[in-house]
């Protein structure tokens, strides 16, 4: 599987699991424990989740999903904004390692950005990686003047930037992906195929009809082919899973790529980050 680089030299595949919305129906607990078994044994080892997921509860999931096999993982938890304190930072994170039922992160995010100053929440974080608490950390939801200011807050050490990235919000194209690039600093795409909204459009559709794909491997494929961009699918199901991860062997050909560039416009202005 492709890979992506995070600034420390830290390679992890580019294709991981996310959690978004899980653990929030009993009944499925187990479907969705066997799904992320599943993306693990198939080589899709970097998992998201945050303490906002079900005020917790994902991350109590994705705890007894790699439980015995956390060495293999690389995980990473968000902290609401609320949380991103000096006084509040390190409690959040030793909630959330509970949770999870190990011992460190390897990735820790700013969820989005609150009213605690990014030089509080800059320096909170490094003390967590002093604390052997997390190995590195980064931010979500940030636009490109929110980089710059964390940046100029002393955050140089941000690992990642976790947006909101798909064939349909394709705004931070115009400056904000272009600005972490250059700062050598990966974006994790949530929503990579926005909640499924994707799968009905007709290119989508027309282009997987060639491969013999789903609409769906063909929204994945066309992040995995962009450098630096890591998306984070959420799959409930094994055969979900799969059908995620065999979007990672799915080769789109100039044609295709030309024909997504035609019928989802790149930006041509700057555009606020958008959310979900």
């Amino acid at each position: 599987m492709k890979t992506i680089s995070f600034p420390d030299g830290t390679i992890v595949p580019a294709l991981g699991l996310g959690t978004w919305m899980m653990a929030e129906k009993p009944d499925l607990r187990a479907q969705e424990i066997a799904a992320l078994r599943e993306g693990m044994d198939l080589g899709m080892t970097l998992i998201d989740t945050a303490e906002m997921y079900g005020e917790g509860e994902a991350e109590r999931l994705v705890g007894e999903a790699i439980a015995g096999r956390r060495h293999k993982v690389f995980l990473v938890s968000k902290v609401y904004p609320h949380n991103a304190s000096a006084h509040r930072l390190r409690r959040s994170c030793e909630a959330s390692l509970r949770r999870l039922g190990t011992d460190h992160l390897d990735l820790y995010l700013l969820h989005w950005r609150g009213t605690v100053p990014l030089a509080e929440t800059v320096e909170a974080m490094e003390q967590l990686v002093e604390a052997g608490l997390i190995a590195r950390w980064g931010v979500s939801n940030l636009d490109t003047d929110d980089m710059g200011e964390l940046f100029d807050a002393g955050g140089e050490a941000c690992a990642t930037n976790q947006i909101l990235y798909n064939l349909t919000r394709r705004g931070p194209e115009f400056d904000l992906l272009p600005w972490l690039k250059r700062c050598s600093i990966p974006v994790m795409a949530y929503s990579p195929v926005e909640q499924g909204r994707l799968l009905d459009r007709r290119a989508l559709l027309e282009i997987a009809e060639r491969h013999t794909a789903s609409p769906a491997q063909v929204a994945l494929a066309w992040l995995l082919h962009r450098d630096g961009i890591l998306p984070i699918p959420k799959a409930g199901t094994v055969e979900h899973v799969r059908e995620n991860r065999a979007a990672a062997d799915l080769v789109l050909t100039p044609d295709d790529l030309n024909d997504l560039d035609r019928r989802f416009l790149k930006p041509t202005r700057r555009r606020p980050l958008e959310m979900l």
